[in-house]
């Protein structure tokens, strides 16, 4: 039933980001006078169609991930003299960039759309204020101490966790000084402690600079909830499922997510007692159980560490004195959206740039694997969530597409520009080239990202 969900929710997210980004190239290619020939979402065998009054065909088809516009072209066959005029080939290069970028384009606005309506509901984060600091992590040797507010990164304002973490995610990769501005409660006076990184997240998968920084934010911990077990794992082999509140480890209660990850992972191949409660399903009643589990030993990172194969749920909640909303008008939410847009178009072209130039993992990169999983997780969280999720995911599409890669919507821009430069098309036969070298990229980064998917631990 899980996957069903997953795969309902997927395709969901999928067919709305599709059918904008090729709306896009249509409804602009419509004001340019160019003949539509097909307007298909997905791929594959047709479930049905059906013809408007310009006789374009739309097609709803069996495979829901992806999609495409079918222009009059005449680089696919010859057309009749009357018809040439309607060719998308006949059009100016300026015309012919528009509908071209028109797809990526209808993405950031589908995002700017999704943002505005979740900043209509208002915002809400938590203030950066230091809950917690590892003892010998890099917090802790730089002088950041528990109750210091963290007022800017990189003299860049930050107000809640969320930017902190944003700004922080520049520093991935490189070797100097990360400059915090801090201040301590019911003060003022801001001072500024340098933290010394060197070659910082470089080889990490899942980077997570606040955490790995060893700082967490102030959190009233309550308890340890399962999320999904793998049926694959130790944890589920010892007896865990899903739903269990976990209460102790060895005769030790858990204090934190971070403690009880600590302790699995220093116990790989060790039985441990972890005692926890049971809540049955069909009542209210619960049961308190002892059990043994052996983390099952795993190479991460270079390093052997244990491993229960087990999602991990934190109950509890953030101090309400440190929950900072912002409501939000018509107008400001707009423009909220607007920033937010081109801040995540930002940070994803940021995080391109790393990858390529070695400052970020290539673990990293995430298939269509992760991706199902991400939209089942966020609408099982909440339609804000999912709606949040679509947004960026819209965002995505919209940078990759706009990539100069031969076959994505940037290739195609680049031919364009090149030929507004030089007053002459590129050869067909350097475009073919191109087409090829950028067909071969992308199956080899998709074969790549799947890789990952499947060796990543869910």
């Amino acid at each position: 039933m899980a996957l069903i969900q997953t795969l309902f929710y997927t395709f969901i997210a999928f067919g709305v980001l599709v059918t904008f980004h090729e709306f896009g190239h249509f409804w602009v290619a419509r004001r340019c006078n160019v003949r539509v020939e097909k307007f298909s979402i997905g791929f594959g065998k047709k479930l049905f169609s059906w013809r408007d009054k310009h006789n374009t065909e739309f097609i709803l088809a069996a495979l829901p991930l992806g999609g495409y516009v079918k222009m009059l072209d005449e680089r696919e066959g010859e057309i009749a003299a009357e018809d040439r005029p309607y060719a998308f080939t006949q059009k100016t290069v300026l015309q012919r960039m528009a509908i071209i970028s028109a797809g990526p384009v209808a993405n950031f606005i589908l995002a700017i759309a999704a943002y505005w309506v979740l900043f209509l509901g208002g915002e809400q984060g938590l203030a950066p204020v230091i809950g917690g600091v590892k003892n010998e992590s890099l917090a802790a040797q730089s002088g950041l101490e528990i109750g210091m507010e963290i007022t800017a990164v990189d003299q860049t304002q930050t107000n809640t966790w969320g930017s902190v973490n944003r700004q922080l995610f520049d520093f991935i990769g490189t070797t100097g000084d990360i400059p915090l501005t801090v201040r301590y409660p019911d003060s003022t006076s801001e001072f500024q402690l340098l933290i010394p990184v060197s070659a910082w997240l470089r080889d990490e998968d899942n980077p997570s600079p606040i955490r790995e920084l060893g700082i967490n934010p102030a959190f009233d911990f309550e308890a340890l909830v399962l999320g999904p077990v793998s049926e694959t794992g130790s944890g589920f082999k010892g007896g865990l499922r899903e739903g269990d509140i976990l209460l102790a480890v060895n005769g030790l209660d858990i204090k934190s997510a971070d403690g009880f990850i600590q302790k699995i992972s220093s116990s790989s191949n060790q039985s441990l007692v972890i005692d926890l409660e049971r809540v049955t399903k069909d009542s209210d009643s619960s049961q308190f159980l002892s059990l043994a589990v052996t983390p099952k030993k795993i190479l991460k990172n270079g390093e052997y560490v244990g491993q229960l194969g087990v999602q991990l749920g934190v109950k509890g909640k953030y101090p309400d004195n440190l929950i900072r909303r912002v409501d939000h008008s018509i107008l400001s939410a707009a423009t909220r959206a607007v920033d937010e847009t081109i801040t995540n178009a930002g940070f994803i072209l940021s995080s391109l740039g790393k990858l390529i130039v070695g400052d970020l993992s290539p673990k990293n990169l995430s298939g269509p694997i992760t991706i199902a999983k991400m939209a089942g997780d966020t609408a099982k969280a909440g339609t804000e969530n999912f709606i949040r999720f679509v947004a960026i995911l819209s965002i995505m599409l919209g940078v990759m597409n706009l990539l100069p890669i031969p076959v994505l919507d940037g290739g195609h821009l680049v031919y364009c520009v090149v030929e507004w430069v030089k007053g002459s098309p590129v050869s067909t036969e350097v475009q073919l080239i191109g087409y090829k070298v950028g067909f071969f990229l992308l199956v080899g980064l998709m074969v790549f990202a799947t890789f990952n998917d499947l060796t990543r631990p869910f």
